[in-house]
């Protein structure tokens, strides 16, 4: 997640409160998924962003999801994501996010 990001959502965070914030992603692989939900969850693992040290505890999904992808209108989905679906490998994606969000998620569903 690029520094820009960690900004944003480091402010939305603040001005809502994490309660009220949950983070979309749409990664093409898992370890990218990964980190960038390690990042809103538990901090920067990189320490190099506005994220650093800051543990937000955040909902984080990616948009391949299941719980996520029933939440979309069948047509808008099939026409912006399914085509990426096809290419990617969603269970690994899956993966991924269901264990950063047991390990950092401060939310629980």
């Amino acid at each position: 997640m690029d520094l820009e990001n960690q900004k944003r959502v480091k402010e939305f965070t603040e001005q809502y409160g994490p309660e009220n914030v949950v983070v979309l992603l749409g990664a093409a692989e898992g370890e990218a998924a990964g980190l960038a939900a390690e990042t809103v969850t538990n901090g920067d693992p990189t320490y190099a962003g506005p994220l650093a040290g800051v543990s937000l505890g955040l909902r984080v999904y990616h948009v391949c999801e299941p719980e996520v992808k029933a939440e979309f209108d069948e047509a808008i989905y099939d026409e912006q994501i399914s085509m990426m679906e096809m290419v990617l490998d969603v269970d690994d994606i899956i993966s991924e996010m269901s264990a950063i969000r047991e390990d950092f998620c401060a939310f629980k569903d």
